[in-house]
C-alpha cells in the first residue's frame, strides 16, 4: 500500500478479480512540509518577544516595551537564556519599561544575567530613557522613572548624551546594607575588611543598590591594569559583611578629578561599566578626601562624568552615552 502526503485520507482498492474480499483504507493523515512550516511559524510568533539591544559604555541590555501591562513579559529563567552570549541574544541584563506607578512617566524593572533582580542600574536607565524616547519619537527632555530604588530622573541632552539625576546617596551602614560600622559622620568610610589575609579599606555607599568602594590596601594603591579582578570580586560580593551581597569598585586615582575604575557587579560579575558604581566611586572619594566633587571616571567601556553636590540637595548626577545596537524578535523558551 502506498501512502502519500494529503489533506484527506488515502484509500487503496484491490484490483478487479483479486482474492481480497475487503477494501483497505489508510486513515492517518500526514501534513505537508508547507503545512508543518506554517504551524511552526505560528507557534513561534505566539511565543516571541520584540526587543531592542542597547549599550552604555559596553554595559549591554535587552530592552522590552512592557508598558501595556504590569506583568513582566519575560521570566527570570527566560532572562538568563536571553542573556546567554552563545545561545541567546547576549547581554548583562533584561530591562522592562513598565506602566507608570504614580506621578511618573513610566516604571523600570530588570533582571541581571543570573536571573536576580537589582534595585536599579545606572547605565541601564540611560539606555531605557533613550529606548523609550526613540520608540515614542520624543525630543530631548527629562523623564521621571519609578524604580525599586525610588524616583530616578534621566534627561536626554541635545548632543545625544543622557544626564541622570541619581538622587542623594545613602550612607547609613544599616541602609546600604553592611555590617561594617560607621566611622565618619554616620558613614562607613575606609573601614578595614579582611579578604584572603589582606586588609582592604572599604567605603560603603548605596545608590539605590549596595556598593563597596576601595582604593586599595594602605601600602598598595590599586593599579587597575594588574588587578586580579576575577579572583578578588567574588570574595567581596559574598562577604558576610554585605547581607544583600554587594557591587565592588576598585579605584585607581590619577588626580583629584580623574580616576580609573573596574567593577565586580553583584549578579553579573565583570562588566565593562557600572553607572551606579561610578557614582559611588565619586562619593567614596570625596568622603575619603581623595577627590573633588566633579570627576571623570574611566571604565573599561569608556568615561562617565560624575558630579556630587554634597551641599544643598546632595544629589549625584551622572552623564554618559546610551546607544542602540540592534533590534529584533526572538522566540522565548
Amino acid at each position: 500500500m502506498l501512502l502519500r502526503h494529503s489533506s484527506s485520507a488515502a484509500h487503496c482498492q484491490p484490483r478487479s478479480g483479486s482474492r481480497l474480499a475487503t477494501t483497505c483504507q489508510a486513515t492517518q493523515t500526514f501534513p505537508t512540509p508547507a503545512t508543518l512550516h506554517q504551524q511552526q511559524s505560528l507557534k513561534a510568533q505566539a511565543n516571541s518577544l520584540k526587543f531592542s539591544k542597547y549599550q552604555g559604555l559596553g554595559n549591554d541590555f535587552i530592552l522590552v516595551d512592557n508598558r501595556h501591562q504590569r506583568d513582566l513579559l519575560v521570566t527570570a529563567t527566560q532572562a538568563v537564556n536571553l542573556c546567554d552570549r552563545h545561545f541567546g541574544i547576549g547581554a548583562d541584563g533584561v530591562i522592562f519599561a513598565l506602566p507608570p506607578d504614580g506621578d511618573v512617566d513610566y516604571a523600570m524593572r530588570m533582571f541581571n544575567n543570573d536571573g536576580s533582580e537589582p534595585e536599579m542600574c545606572g547605565n541601564g536607565i540611560r539606555c531605557l530613557a533613550r529606548f523609550v524616547a526613540e520608540m515614542d519619537g520624543d525630543v530631548p527632555r527629562r523623564y521621571r522613572v519609578h524604580t525599586l530604588a525610588g524616583l530616578i530622573q534621566p534627561e536626554l541632552l541635545p548632543d545625544g548624551q543622557v544626564c541622570v539625576d541619581m538622587g542623594p546617596p545613602t550612607l547609613c551602614p544599616q541602609a546600604v546594607p553592611t555590617t561594617l560600622e560607621a566611622s565618619q559622620d554616620g558613614a562607613a568610610v575606609a573601614v578595614p575588611l579582611q579578604i584572603e589575609g589582606t586588609s582592604w579599606p572599604m567605603t560603603c555607599v548605596s545608590m539605590g543598590n549596595p556598593h563597596a568602594v576601595t582604593f586599595g590596601p594602605a601600602d598598595s594603591p590599586i593599579q587597575v591594569a594588574s588587578l586580579p579582578l576575577a579572583q578578588l570580586g567574588p570574595h567581596f560580593e559574598t562577604h558576610p559583611a554585605f547581607p544583600a551581597k554587594t557591587n565592588t569598585e576598585f579605584v585607581e586615582v590619577l588626580d583629584r578629578g580623574h580616576v580609573r575604575m573596574v567593577v565586580w557587579e553583584r549578579g553579573a560579575g565583570i562588566t565593562l561599566a557600572c553607572g551606579t558604581g561610578a557614582c559611588a566611586t565619586l562619593v567614596a572619594g570625596v568622603l575619603e578626601g581623595r577627590l573633588n566633587n566633579v570627576c571623570q571616571v574611566d571604565l573599561p567601556g569608556g568615561p562617565l562624568q560624575i558630579e556630587w553636590q554634597d551641599k544643598g540637595n546632595r544629589h549625584v548626577y551622572m552623564t554618559g552615552p546610551a546607544e542602540l545596537v540592534f533590534a529584533g524578535q526572538v522566540a522565548l523558551k
